[in-house]
């Protein structure tokens, strides 16, 4: 997802969207924008930036009512659209699927999604018969992200390997 439109910007149809681009005035760069079940596409072309916000153009949008009917439509491109990471760096989306293993390579679950609430991304890391795991995605908790071999090396606080040993065991 690059994006999702918070609402209408003026009486002319301009939107507000929340950019998840490194760039967010990029987000007219990539081309045509899908729904999120590829239904509907969107041209946009961004005009400038507000609190935080993209404020742009969709083309077929003309009135504030058009524009408010499109608020939390979340704004996808194709992947081949997208620029190859750059070293050292993956798509949150590749993330997801992965196995989880600590740094002994013992299985620790699967990333089942990537959260993140405004503190930044959260790995939930789903555990057969155990609750979720929910780990930062940053040092120290996560290493190595090897895409080739499908898997994330995950280093959890020893009070949650303590308690994952046994469920019986937990407080």
């Amino acid at each position: 997802m690059l994006g999702v439109v918070t609402g209408a910007h003026g009486v002319r149809g301009e939107v507000k969207v929340k950019s998840f681009t490194a760039d967010p005035r990029a987000l007219g760069r990539y081309g045509a924008l899908w729904d999120a079940r590829g239904a509907r596409s969107f041209a946009l072309q961004v005009r400038g930036s507000a609190r935080g916000l993209v404020i742009a153009r969709i083309d077929g949008v003309d009135t504030r009512e058009a524009a408010e009917a499109l608020k939390g439509v979340e704004l996808f491109v194709a992947r081949a659209c997208l620029p190859k990471p750059r070293r050292g760096e993956v798509y949150i989306a590749d993330l997801v699927g992965l196995a989880a293993v600590d740094a002994a390579g013992q299985p620790v679950g699967r990333v089942e999604r990537v959260l993140n609430y405004g503190a930044g991304d959260v790995l939930e890391i789903a555990r057969p018969g155990q609750e979720a795991l929910l780990l930062p995605f940053a040092a120290p908790m996560v290493g190595e992200i090897d895409l080739a071999s499908g898997r994330v090396v995950v280093a959890p606080p020893a009070e949650i390997e303590a308690r994952g040993a046994d469920p019986e065991d937990a407080p």
